[in-house]
């Protein structure tokens, strides 16, 4: 591929950042643009740090849909639904359902576990030119849950096995022995042993923005408003300036649907509504993050404090936050810590998600020209394929969520069609089982 090409970014969450370094090894001019500035708020500011290639198991598995009811009726499940929302994600919603088979969730499953093999050793190559100074620690992840969810458990537990995750179900004295401040309010658990956490993922998206401005990377502040194209050349559109590329990559998460329905793109693309609150200067409480699968939320130390981050809430992109959310992730929190200081910090981010769990990655059905990439659900899937960009055709658009990972084009390929897109899937990595 022709070298000193001109690459757009759009987004300067981690995603939009680690293609841009990829992009630079491979010797690419790049700018990113972004409406605010990198470590802002958003996705890549607020996430539970966690680095967990494990979760290959989709969420449309086919006991789900049973589930469901009792989750939104209850206030301290881990779903919930804004009712106003409803009409507009119905077209997901079905397509959820169609995916809610054993079948399906197997294909998923395999899939994303053959991708998902490849995300550590991505991640170091990245941290291999930073001084992380201790922002990333390896204590693994720890999963526990009531006896009550015992099945739904086993089910998971058991395609991991399939799959050759190495994980390690524990006992209640176990999980006592792993995090003896955690209430005893379990039953049982998983401990994936080689996950890992970040202690400040806006610290490290600060210092990777930083590296790829050193490399000569630039950063414009501008609210990108529309794609199009001259000459066959992508235009980035601002709402006073245009920006003429030879390629350009859409990495805003959940605010990509709105570029992608511009190019004619129907891709069923929504938004999962996370929260997050810190509780300050009680991170010693724990020693790696911990899940509570029942009520759907997670709590990491991090430098902040311990940081709260869960459930799933369907609103899209405009309604408020919930202050019942935020009081429900406060509440579990105490229910599995007993007494934590005054919580600060209280914040929503938006996770993108398909309805099938997996990325779309295809041709524009309108513009030959042009490649579709985005992320299947917030597990940081998408980015590594930058580094593979020289397999692309010439002239292309990436569209992707918040993170990354890397892929070999030599190793297995499986192909899959979804929604008329085509689908790629790559490869293993023996490494990290």
């Amino acid at each position: 591929m022709e070298k000193n090409l001109k690459i757009g970014i759009v987004g300067a969450g981690i995603q939009g950042i680690s293609n841009a370094l990829f992009l630079q090894k491979k010797g690419f001019d790049v700018t990113i643009f972004d409406r605010d500035e990198p470590g802002s708020p958003a996705a890549s500011y607020g996430n539970a740090g966690h680095f967990s290639p494990y979760a290959s198991v989709p969420i449309n598995r086919p006991d789900v849909l049973t589930d469901v009811p009792a989750m939104l009726l209850s206030s301290t499940g881990p779903l919930a639904l804004k009712w106003n929302y409803v009409p507009k994600m119905l077209p997901w919603f079905l397509q959820f359902i169609r995916n809610c088979t054993t079948k399906r969730m197997m294909h998923t499953a395999k899939n994303m576990h053959q991708i998902l093999d490849l995300a550590l050793p991505v991640y170091d190559e990245l941290f291999d030119e930073i001084e992380l100074g201790g922002l990333v620690k390896k204590k693994g992840i720890l999963y526990i849950w009531n006896d009550q969810n015992l099945k739904s458990r086993k089910l998971e537990i058991n395609v991991r096995d399939e799959l050759g995750v190495d994980q390690q179900e524990v006992t209640a004295k176990e999980i006592h022995d792993l995090e003896p401040n955690i209430k005893p309010i379990y039953h049982g658990g998983v401990y994936y042993q080689y996950g890992r956490h970040a202690r400040n993922p806006k610290k490290i998206l600060l210092k990777l923005y930083d590296l790829f401005l050193k490399k000569g990377g630039k950063f414009l502040k501008m609210n990108i408003k529309d794609i199009n194209f001259n000459d066959e050349k992508p235009v980035i559109k601002a709402e006073t300036q245009s920006f003429l590329f030879d390629k350009i990559v859409i990495a805003c998460g959940s605010f990509s649907k709105k570029l992608t329905d511009n190019l004619d793109e129907k891709i069923h693309l929504d938004t999962e509504r996370g929260y997050n609150v810190h509780f300050k200067d009680c991170d010693h409480l724990l020693s790696r993050p911990v899940i509570f699968q029942n009520r759907g939320f997670g709590i990491t130390p991090m430098e902040q404090g311990l940081g709260v981050v869960g459930t799933v809430e369907f609103g899209g992109l405009n309604n408020p936050l919930s202050k019942s959310r935020v009081k429900n992730l406060i509440n579990n929190a105490k229910y599995m810590m007993g007494d934590l200081p005054e919580h600060e910090d209280e914040w929503l981010g938006f996770r993108p998600t398909l309805p099938d769990y997996l990325p779309v990655i295809g041709p524009s059905k309108k513009y030959k020209n042009v490649k579709v990439f985005i992320e299947h659900q917030p597990l940081g899937t998408g980015g590594a394929l930058i580094s593979n960009i020289n397999k692309l055709d010439n002239k292309f658009i990436f569209l992707n969520g918040d993170s990354f990972f890397d892929i070999n084009l030599q190793k297995e390929i499986i192909l899959k069609n979804t929604n008329n897109h085509n689908t790629l899937f790559l490869v293993r990595n023996n490494k990290y089982k």
